[in-house]
């Protein structure tokens, strides 16, 4: 079961590393903000994290089911996040919370099923103030621990008529997708890009990767995965958004341990699927993400950038630049950063 947050904090707080390459700017381009059953994680938590040294310049939010409007039709309630969002960055943009501008972009939801998903789209970028780019409909579906405590959407979505007649709505509202589904839907994207090859898309979390049962054998869901991957690296309108690797879905044992691990053990652990992901789709269509807090499950903030950093440590610089910052400024259309 995942831990609060709380206790995450002194968990983490148990590991200190220096930032490798503290000057090298880093857009996150993938965290989230709550205040509900989970835990509170709003601005002041995510600054008590960005502070390990490593120079954050921009953040996007991702969203989470945050903040959603108590009333109204359901289709619109997701709009309460993106005001929510948005009211995070403009409190970021004061200055009066140090350099980093939080929630500069904002990636919201809308269920894409909707008949009239045009109101709802028009609303989401309305309360965006400009700083809307994207939408997450998560796809993710299995019938086996990863179903545990979650409520999916249906099998095959991404297929569904309704869904693509929604998913075309984006490009005319000029907003790109962000792709949350498991390593065992990866062959399911491949129909989505292919009918709509001018709506750029970001796979979350490497693809999903599954390390719990029934998917024990990581030799052979690494060869599945990876497979997988490269057939779907062909589009050049996918990008990959690479971590996630923390999730306790992933399987790795480091949330069992009294203390949290180090840079070095993370990327043990993680540079198989980093390496694959920057080989098939290379620097220019990958970019490192947190997935703070879901992550924090697994180790703190600033050791997590510093595993990057170590994974990374062998490429150019012009590719660790876009790896760390230029992919996501470039995709999520951050002008100043």
């Amino acid at each position: 079961m995942p831990r609060a947050l709380d206790e995450l904090a002194a968990w983490t707080a148990r590991r200190h590393e220096e930032a490798i390459d503290p000057g090298l700017p880093i857009i996150d381009p993938h965290h989230h903000l709550w205040h509900d059953e989970r835990g509170r994680y709003l601005l002041d938590e995510l600054l008590a994290d960005l502070d390990s040294w490593h120079n954050i310049v921009a953040t996007v939010f991702l969203q989470a089911k945050s903040m959603y409007r108590r009333d109204g039709p359901e289709a619109m309630k997701p709009v309460g996040e993106v005001e929510f969002a948005n009211g995070m960055a403009a409190a970021s943009a004061s200055g009066q919370y140090g350099a980093t501008r939080i929630c500069e972009a904002i990636v919201g939801h809308a269920d894409l099923r909707t008949p009239d998903i045009e109101a709802v789209l028009e609303a989401l970028v309305a309360a965006g103030n400009g700083r809307l780019r994207g939408i997450r409909h998560g796809a993710t579906w299995d019938d086996g621990s990863a179903a545990y405590g979650r409520s999916f959407s249906p099998r095959y979505m991404l297929a569904d008529p309704s869904f693509r007649r929604g998913y075309a709505a984006l490009r005319r509202h000029a907003l790109s997708f962000d792709a949350w589904i498991y390593h065992t839907q990866l062959a399911e994207l491949g129909g989505l890009l292919r009918e709509f090859p001018d709506t750029p898309v970001v796979l979350n979390h490497v693809g999903g990767v599954l390390g719990i049962p029934p998917y024990v054998d990581r030799t052979e869901v690494f060869e599945s995965w990876r497979a997988r991957l490269r057939e779907l690296s062909v589009f050049p309108h996918l990008h990959v958004k690479v971590g996630g690797l923390g999730m306790l879905y992933c399987g790795w044992d480091f949330h069992t341990r009294p203390l949290p691990p180090s840079s070095t053990e993370l990327a043990a652990a993680w540079r198989p699927y980093i390496e694959t992901c920057i080989e098939l789709f290379g620097a220019e269509r990958c970019m490192f993400e947190s997935n703070f807090p879901v992550d924090k499950q697994s180790c703190g903030y600033g050791v997590l950038w510093n595993a990057f950093k170590r994974v990374a440590a062998g490429y150019g610089d012009a590719e660790k630049t876009s790896l760390f910052h230029d992919t996501a400024a470039r995709f999520y259309r951050l002008q100043g950063s």
